[in-house]
């Protein structure tokens, strides 16, 4: 009859902290993917950033008279530059306000027949879109590995090793705008 009672004092805290160990690993490999998946999202971001300059400037000769349009993208893209460090929900106001800007300057393009033929623009336009596709697929990635991280921290018994731990839940990328997500319309 002891040695049930010493297996049992044995057993009881082993499993527990096997426990407390597989909650721990599994708090521990969401964190990292949701820092993998906002990375995807930071690389976008940069890359359409980087993308701009060439569509000012080959905007530029064709719509001088647009000036205050580029020179907002311009500016819209100095901020979203600025706050590459900041959060999610930060970042995520920044770079809608440079989609918005995007958008109202391919609005304009529309009155400029001999831009939509343009060689360089084309090739532009179809990297934007491009990269556009890809911020959403991003978004969507981190926004779901989020979800992940964030049941874990906040369900039980994972929420007690979770705040034990210092372990919080992290922002979504979220718009203010149901719209602002959808990817700029570039049809020529």
């Amino acid at each position: 009859m002891q040695g049930i009672w010493l297996w049992g004092a044995v057993a009881v805290p082993a499993a527990l902290l096997v426990a407390i160990i597989y909650c721990y690993n599994r708090l521990v490999f969401n964190r990292a993917r949701v820092a993998e998946a906002w990375s995807g999202i930071d690389v976008q971001l940069k890359r359409r950033s980087s993308l701009i300059p060439s569509l000012v400037s080959c905007l530029k000769a064709y719509m001088a008279h647009e000036r205050d349009t580029l020179e907002e993208l311009t500016s819209r893209r100095g901020e979203a530059q600025a706050h590459e460090r900041d959060g999610a929900a930060d970042r995520a106001a920044v770079e809608t306000q440079l989609t918005a800007a995007l958008l109202r300057t391919f609005a304009l393009v529309e009155n400029y027949p001999e831009l939509k033929a343009d060689g360089a623009f084309l090739d532009l336009q179809r990297n934007l879109s491009e990269l556009e596709e890809q911020i959403q697929m991003a978004r969507r990635y981190y926004n779901g590995a989020v979800r992940e991280l964030n049941v874990l921290v906040e369900s039980v018994p994972s929420n007690l090793v979770a705040r034990s731990c210092g372990f919080t839940c992290a922002a979504y990328f979220t718009l203010d705008d149901a719209r602002e997500g959808l990817s700029p319309k570039m049809e020529f």
